[in-house]
């Protein structure tokens, strides 16, 4: 079955499967899936140039900038006088199971400006590869993203199965340098304290109550901070606080038509201080009440002869405090029979 296949329009490149037996340029080397390797292997600003295999779990990709020159980082003034060349070697996104390491041949310029304290400056790929960066923006970029999903130690374990072997510190640095999602604009959200250091400074946490979702964490608790960042979300209807009044003051000066709503957790826990207060207080006069109708004028209040019984995981770590203390006090006594 013959493939009929678009006309070659790449760079010059070689078959890998052919061991480097014909050029890629607008005609094939023998085999039917042949043809330009910057389209098959595209890679942003630069020109493959080939394509060879370096054991058989790496692939090799030759490449160099397309740009007729480059501008000086420092002033800013465009040069095409070449100085020298040099070669980079960052890995890049796999290959039908191989790992892709790229054979960048980065051109260094001369820079024109006689007021400028960098004589020479190396060409920059900014869509490919970052300076001093020893993989492509896309790899990267990638293997953040699974380490978004799977946390350090797993991305790590699935990354070198599929062939774009990091180390689980490596993955949690490129989690961090991944850019935040811009959150949807919140209609319906919390407000609570948080502590930066406990007993020490607190701030606000402001949450999305429908996704669930962390929105800010404020410095400090008080009223115009927390208006400050309402006023800047004009949608926000609802708000859940606790019944600090500073909040309360904070959500009427910066969102005066939202509506203001206890939530359930800080209801109960209101509940249960007032019940602790009320009982703490009246403990002494619950002792002296008249006994209730149906009891014995004999009966006496339940008082405990014994107490609890203990789990097995209390008894088991109290027997092993009591040996370990055991032992130290015989090797103790046996050093004194010693001197």
């Amino acid at each position: 079955m013959r493939l009929d296949l678009p006309p070659a329009s790449g760079s010059p490149a070689l078959c890998v499967d052919c061991n480097g037996v014909g050029p890629v340029v607008g005609q094939a080397c023998g085999a039917p899936h042949c043809w330009g390797m910057s389209e098959l292997c595209p890679m942003p600003g630069c020109r493959v140039e080939r394509i060879t295999r370096e054991g058989s779990n790496l692939l090799h990709v030759a490449v160099h900038g397309t740009r007729p020159g480059g501008r000086c980082p420092d002033c800013g003034r465009a040069s095409r006088a070449v100085h020298s060349h040099y070669g980079r070697r960052p890995a890049d996104l796999p290959s039908l199971g191989r790992a892709v390491r790229v054979g960048l041949r980065v051109r260094r310029f001369y820079c024109g400006n006689a007021a400028c304290a960098r004589r020479t400056f190396a060409e920059r790929l900014p869509e490919l590869v970052a300076p001093y960066a020893r993989r492509t923006r896309r790899l990267a970029e990638a293997q953040g993203r699974v380490g978004a999903a799977l946390g350090g130690e797993g991305a790590a374990r699935v990354l070198a199965y599929l062939a774009m072997p990091v180390s689980a510190d490596t993955v949690l640095r490129r989690v961090r340098s991944l850019p935040l999602p811009e959150p949807d604009t919140p209609q319906i959200v919390g407000v609570d304290d948080w502590a930066m250091r406990k007993r020490r400074t607190y701030g606000t946490i402001v949450v999305d109550l429908e996704r669930r979702r962390v929105l800010d964490l404020l410095p400090d608790r008080t009223a115009e901070t927390l208006a400050d960042w309402l006023r800047r979300r004009p949608r926000v209807a609802v708000v859940a606080r606790d019944r600090s009044s500073e909040y309360a003051r904070g959500i009427a000066l910066g969102a005066p038509d939202a509506v203001q709503v206890a939530d359930r957790w800080h209801l109960l826990a209101n509940m249960r201080q007032v019940l602790e207060r009320w009982l703490a207080g009246a403990h002494a006069r619950l002792w002296c009440l008249p006994p209730g109708p149906g009891t014995l004028a004999d009966a006496q209040p339940g008082l405990r002869s014994r107490p609890f019984a203990r789990t097995r995981a209390e008894m088991a770590a109290r027997i092993g405090r009591r040996g370990t203390v055991g032992q130290v006090l015989r090797g103790g006594q046996a050093a004194a029979r010693c001197r």
